[in-house]
């Protein structure tokens, strides 16, 4: 069989997103680190690599920014301390990795894909994930580190609107990052990350951890990656229901995810993003909010970045 043209695309987070929310250097600088980050991944795979390694780098790439909601930068829980989320899903072997509630691996995207080579515990939660972090020699940082003045300041506006009895915006409360792509032999790989959602209750656990929710992927089928309220995510299984449409009902991926979004999450006003690639390369990219940070490199390696819906 030829080898494919391999092609990758990510997410950094979907919301309300106004323009007002950043300078326009650090949407600049948002726009580079996405850039930087599919060119990660697609190095890895333009030089036959697998999908699996791309995503990874990629999001490592989107971890390391102080600009997206995972690794430096991610959210603030209630007790002013950050919690991470991540798994990675190789489509070839439906072999995953996940940990939940980490506090100090700095890439919780890296201890995944390490679990995912160990298989078995596919999983780890807590204090026994930056444990295991440390024993395996992954980079690990005090809590400081993933903290900056922009997730102090919405963890401060999110306990006002809680005294207040007023509403936050999406972009005050969540954001994740993902990646998926198709390497040269057609396998397919998702990977997901996150802090959660500002404010959020300690210990509570989203869909980035959770394979077949806010990741998942299967070969001839689809890699799918997801964003905004993972509650949501979990009980509509999302990204499995993505993929069962695909696979039994014969619909397009773009096709799917549309249903779902419009399914699970319209009906009850809460926002939600999805990137998604299938067997031939085609990426869908879809939200239900004002943006979603996105991008992709396409068969032909033409680069798009993109932060609101008007954007070309």
């Amino acid at each position: 069989m030829p080898a494919r043209r391999p092609v990758i695309a990510l997410h950094g987070g979907c919301g309300v997103m106004s323009r007002a929310v950043l300078s326009e250097d650090e949407w600049a600088d948002a726009r580079a680190d996405i850039r930087n980050a599919l060119e990660a991944g697609y190095m890895i795979l333009s030089n036959g690599g697998s999908a699996v390694a791309a995503v990874e780098a990629c999001v490592v790439v989107l971890e390391d920014s102080p600009h997206f909601n995972a690794g430096h930068g991610a959210a603030l829980n209630a007790a002013a301390e950050h919690e991470l989320d991540a798994s990675i899903m190789d489509g070839a072997t439906a072999i995953a990795g996940a940990v939940a509630a980490a506090r100090a691996v700095r890439n919780p995207v890296r201890l995944a894909r390490l679990l995912m080579t160990r298989n078995i515990p596919m999983m780890l939660a807590g204090p026994a994930a930056d444990d295991y972090a440390t024993e395996q020699g992954l980079e690990t940082m005090p809590q400081s580190y993933f903290t900056t003045p922009r997730r102090v300041q919405a963890l401060e506006a999110m306990r006002a609107h809680k005294r207040l009895g007023t509403f936050a915006s999406e972009s005050e409360k969540h954001g994740t990052v993902g990646a998926v792509a198709l390497d040269c032999n057609g396998n397919l790989a998702a990977a997901t990350s996150t802090g959660g959602f500002t404010n959020k209750a300690v210990g509570r656990v989203g869909d980035s951890a959770i394979i077949g929710a806010g990741t998942y992927a299967k070969n001839g089928v689809c890699a799918v990656s997801c964003t905004g309220q993972g509650e949501y995510f979990i009980r509509h299984v999302v990204g499995h229901e993505i993929a069962a449409r695909v696979q039994y009902e014969g619909r397009s991926v773009a096709d799917a995810v549309r249903s779902v979004l419009a399914e699970a999450f319209n009906p009850y006003g809460i926002g939600g993003g999805i990137i998604a690639v299938d067997p031939a390369g085609s990426v869908t990219a879809e939200f239900n909010t004002e943006g979603m940070f996105r991008g992709w490199i396409n068969a032909a390696g033409d680069v798009f970045v993109a932060t609101h819906k008007d954007d070309d």
